[in-house]
């Protein structure tokens, strides 16, 4: 075992699964499907959900009085690999760094991720997230679920039969989804790259292959294309209009913007970006301008009725940990009521991913991917910034006994 993996070993020491039967109490239970009980136990054993009781056990194993138990959180768009290197810059190729201190990086990242509530994210993406994700999966290291796209498709002048190869390539390499670019970045002013034609040749390889595929694309015209190419999900869609959110709920399309935590953690940290590719002064310039943009797109899609609204944060360097930021942005901001919001990042987030039948949601048999916050995220939102419990698979991770301020 190397090094890197002995050290997660032992952090992890405190996520080994109990013996036998494990109960845990709250006041509020949160189903992840809009459902909820006061005063009910969530009930489980070896890795999975029993049952749930409506009412308190005896000596229940973990007590949340006065708290919150819900499914453990899904990020479905997120960069685990990508961190700030010694010099507090961005990493890059070119800064030195060994592949030994860039799988430290990685580690850590998917740490703070896990303690902050999130215990599935798709990671999209970067070759390097395959190594994470089976780490992860064999319990060398504490993270989340990691679902991967291997390296994004971005290069708008591959045919569509490239396209179609390139897709069959990363399935083969072991993705889970598939990352298309559609447009260009926010920073180069988001105007469409690839074609109709060419997103309906990348899509539907994907969707011939079983995995779904996710495409960036900010402009109107990037979005309709991706849409009527029948891709599975768009992310950002920073200049999305009422035209193309009303066809993506015809065409059942799923629709995940950020709020505001990608473009801030890129303005409060310029000096550690500032220089590398298309960070320059107009790039700056240009997520200073869509933070308004943005927050006015994630309040007309949470107002849409039908509308399949996904819940990711694109967390880099810098963000992560901070992955429930945008849920306090969708609710104080963006006006999308908590319960929505919380569906967004469980129960609808697993089934745009595949996987609504192993978590995302709390019912006897699914994976037991449970977290725990201080008070009611339905009258206070602010709560997702408290998780005093993370468990993920069973074992814990996380555990600030009620009574004590959690961090």
């Amino acid at each position: 075992m190397s090094f890197l993996s002995s050290l997660f070993a032992a952090l992890a020491v405190a996520g080994q699964p109990a013996a036998g039967p494990v109960t845990i109490f709250a006041s509020r239970v949160l189903d992840g499907k809009g459902g909820q009980l006061k005063n009910a136990t969530v009930v489980v054993d070896r890795g999975r959900i029993l049952r749930v009781e409506p009412f308190k056990v005896d000596r229940p194993t973990y007590d949340f009085t006065g708290g919150t138990v819900m499914p453990g959180l899904i990020d479905i768009h997120v960069h685990a690999t990508a961190y700030l290197n010694r010099q507090g810059r961005m990493h890059t190729a070119a800064d030195g760094d060994t592949p030994v201190q860039a799988g430290y990086a990685a580690a850590a990242n998917s740490y703070r991720t896990l303690l902050a509530g999130f215990t599935t994210v798709a990671s999209i993406g970067a070759a390097e997230d395959k190594d994470l994700r089976d780490w992860i999966g064999r319990g060398e290291v504490p993270g989340p679920r990691i679902m991967t796209s291997l390296e994004p498709i971005a290069d708008p002048s591959l045919s569509e039969a490239q396209l179609r190869e390139e897709v069959g390539r990363r399935v083969d390499s072991g993705a889970d989804l598939i990352k298309l670019f559609a447009s260009k970045s926010i920073r180069d002013g988001g105007a469409q790259t690839m074609s109709e034609a060419q997103l309906r040749a990348a899509c539907g390889e994907a969707k011939r292959r079983g995995v779904p595929s996710i495409v960036h694309a900010h402009s109107a015209a990037s979005i309709k294309a991706a849409v009527l190419a029948g891709c599975h999900q768009i992310e950002h869609g920073v200049f999305a209009d009422k035209e193309v959110i009303d066809l993506m709920v015809r065409e059942g399309t799923f629709f995940g913007p950020q709020c505001s935590l990608v473009f801030r953690n890129y303005l409060e940290n310029r000096q550690r970006f500032e220089g590398l590719g298309n960070f320059t002064a107009e790039g700056f310039a240009a997520m200073e301008k869509a933070i308004p943009l943005a927050v006015a797109v994630t309040r007309m899609a949470a107002a849409t009725g039908g509308l399949q609204l996904v819940y990711g944060t694109d967390a880099v360097a810098g963000a992560h940990g901070r992955n429930a930021d945008d849920l306090l942005c969708r609710v104080r901001q963006a006006g999308q009521r908590p319960m929505d919001a919380i569906i967004a990042a469980t129960s609808r987030n697993a089934l745009a991913l595949g996987i609504a039948k192993e978590t995302g949601s709390i019912g006897a048999g699914l994976a037991a991917d449970l977290i725990a916050v201080v008070g009611n995220p339905l009258e206070n939102i602010e709560a997702m910034g408290r998780v005093s419990f993370v468990m993920r698979g069973g074992r814990v991770y996380r555990h600030v006994p009620s009574g004590v301020t959690a961090p």
